[in-house]
């Protein structure tokens, strides 16, 4: 609501272009029907922004690439991978024991697309809760997919909310074998007791960017934030001076 009016504010003062920059978007996770009678809030926060007469949006690491498809105007979709290989390759999470795991199978595409950076292979934890109950189930999944055993697996994600499915797909990496467990997650919903959770599981570190901010009881000691600010700058930037942002897609 806020947004709405600063940029109802910026219209009404003649601005001649307003451009958003939103790296969470909000109830992105909301982008279909995935039971009767749910609403698909994801396309009800591009019609509110549109019906605003925004003229471009900025954003990262959107849940589902196709929420771009819900506006008609302009969708700069910027992924924060480049911040997350520049980390792995400065603390040497680089190299033939490195495997980028993803934590289901929905998220295969975006741990794949990691692993090309980082030049590692990947695995998936076979995780067959439904979206709901993997929220609130505390079973670790029983198998993973691929070759784990003795390396250091990364578990890659857009999202940690409750930090419990990062939780139990670190704990079925240890049960396989894997001798260090890394956690990245773009965004750090962090909801409830996630700090607690995430702190107390089998992962070295839970490397996040800040595209939210948070309060300092979410922060604990495992946690490594990554500043999202110079990919933003330089996607402004270009976009103000009508070039190309292709290179910050593929920035490798």
């Amino acid at each position: 609501m806020e947004l709405l009016i600063m940029v109802d504010a910026l219209r009404r003062a003649s601005a001649a272009k307003i451009n958003v920059v939103m790296p969470y978007y909000g109830y992105a996770r909301q982008d279909r029907k995935a039971r009767s009678r749910e609403p698909i809030t994801a396309k009800l926060i591009a019609n509110l922004l549109e019906m605003d007469q925004i003229d471009r949006l900025v954003t990262i690491d959107l849940h589902a690439a196709q929420v771009q498809g819900f506006f008609d105007i302009p969708v700069d979709h910027l992924q924060a991978t480049s911040l997350f290989a520049s980390y792995c390759e400065q603390h040497g999470l680089t190299g033939d024991d490195i495997v980028v795991v993803s934590p289901d199978h929905a998220g295969v595409s975006l741990a794949r697309k990691f692993a090309e950076h980082i030049k590692a292979p990947i695995a998936i934890v076979d995780n067959r809760a439904d979206e709901v109950r993997e929220r609130t189930s505390q079973e670790v999944p029983e198998y993973v997919i691929g070759d784990v055993k003795d390396r250091t697996a990364v578990v890659v994600d857009d999202i940690v909310d409750t930090g419990i499915r990062m939780k139990l797909s670190a704990a079925a990496l240890q049960k396989f074998g894997a001798k260090r467990i890394f956690g990245i997650a773009t965004h750090a919903v962090l909801s409830g007791d996630a700090a607690n959770t995430l702190e107390n599981s089998d992962l070295e570190k839970m490397i996040v960017t800040d595209t939210i901010q948070l309060p300092e009881e979410k922060c604990f000691d495992k946690l490594v934030r990554l500043s999202v600010a110079d990919l933003l700058a330089e996607a402004m930037v270009r976009i103000h001076n009508h070039q190309s942002i292709d290179t910050l897609f593929n920035r490798k």
